[in-house]
């Protein structure tokens, strides 16, 4: 199986059956696919592979969080818990600021991502990565037409013990969110949405 990153937007959209989005899953998520710092547009064995290429065993952010996104809806919360992870921590290479691309190098210790050298920096859908990557691991679904917000099997970033959303655009209402890690789980308690007609409804 080649680790083009097609195959992860194919799970963002839902499209094979469960048991060929495991297998994709693991595929991206294995060395060959993941550098340790995001998912490469081309597995490290692939003939046309070379990580300082712009489409061919590069990493992009986006593209990144497109493929956790996808892993997200098939079950793979805590391996997208671990790609955020491996996002901040580039991202604070880069001063916050992530770039389009960077290098598809394998991770080393005590080293940080091999910028890509024409990268541009920062890139306004790279920046969209944190929030798709944070909306996956929270398991948060928005159905504006009925004014209903979905939470199934949240997760919080590794180290942090509560999270808060302000004012999520829900149709025309705008919502307060808190999740809080109790335990071994993760709970949502929504705040300032009775009034606006919003429901809040959290799936096991």
């Amino acid at each position: 199986m080649q680790c083009a990153l097609r195959t992860g937007h194919l799970l963002f959209c839902a499209v094979p059956s469960t048991e060929r989005a495991l297998a994709v899953s693991a595929q991206l998520l294995s060395s060959s696919c993941s550098s340790g710092w995001g998912i490469r547009t081309l597995a490290d064995h692939q003939t046309r592979y070379n990580p300082m290429s712009y489409h061919n065993g590069s990493i992009w952010p986006h593209d990144t969080a497109i493929c956790a996104a996808g892993i997200s809806h098939y079950g793979g919360g805590a391996q997208v818990v671990q790609i955020l992870g491996q996002i901040y921590e580039a991202a604070h290479h880069f001063g916050m600021r992530l770039p389009e691309l960077y290098c598809g190098f394998p991770r080393i210790e005590g080293q940080g991502p091999t910028p890509y050298p024409v990268a541009c920096l920062p890139q306004a859908w790279s920046s969209g990565a944190a929030f798709m990557l944070l909306q996956a691991i929270l398991g948060v679904r928005i159905d504006g037409r009925r004014k209903e917000v979905h939470v199934q099997r949240p997760l919080l970033p590794i180290g942090i013990e509560s999270l808060s959303i302000h004012d999520l655009a829900v149709g025309e209402a705008l919502i307060n969110m808190e999740f809080h890690r109790i335990a071994d789980e993760v709970v949502v308690a929504p705040l300032r949405h009775a009034a606006h007609g919003v429901r809040v409804l959290a799936h096991l």
